[in-house]
């Protein structure tokens, strides 16, 4: 599923059948994840399973789970993320790859919100107005801090870079 089309959510007694969003946009979160984390399934794994239990149960006052699923799934994440910071192991569970893993090296010389949004941007193939609002972020704190800052570390990473 490709994330800058719309989801349609499926209600079920007036509300949203998670079980169907979770198969339809699940897999895109946790890569969004764990491109935001710095490689680590870990954070990945516990937050997306966490957004969306507090979606379950927060249904009622949740008018639309698509970005509040992503919102709440990087804030999640982002508070591990800080948690771990002062403990994070040597041999910490990054998901590096041969396909992936230079960039997911350089990546992690990048924040958080970098990581996110030059993932959701250039891999997602997201707007710079979807990637704002998926993430809770200004339109112009996602082209200046994150995407303008991150085009060098994509660029030796051999990735984006040239999209406006």
């Amino acid at each position: 599923m490709a994330l800058g089309h719309q989801v349609r959510v499926v209600k079920v007694d007036a509300r949203p059948d998670y079980a169907h969003l979770y198969r339809e946009i699940g897999p895109e979160l946790w890569r969004a994840i764990l491109a935001y984390s710095g490689g680590r399934r870990d954070v990945a794994d516990d937050a997306v399973g966490e957004a969306f239990v507090r979606a379950m149960e927060s249904s009622t006052r949740i008018r639309s789970p698509y970005p509040w699923l992503y919102r709440t799934a990087f804030r999640i994440a982002a508070a591990e993320l800080r948690r771990d910071v002062r403990d994070v192991p040597e041999d910490a569970p990054y998901a590096d790859d041969p396909a992936t893993g230079d960039l997911m090296r350089a990546m992690r010389q990048l924040s958080p919100k970098a990581r996110a949004a030059i993932y959701l941007h250039y891999q997602a193939d997201l707007s710079i107005r979807e990637v704002a609002r998926l993430t809770g972020s200004s339109v112009a704190a996602v082209k200046g801090a994150a995407l303008s800052r991150a085009q060098p570390a994509a660029r030796a990473a051999g990735r984006g870079g040239g999209r406006p």
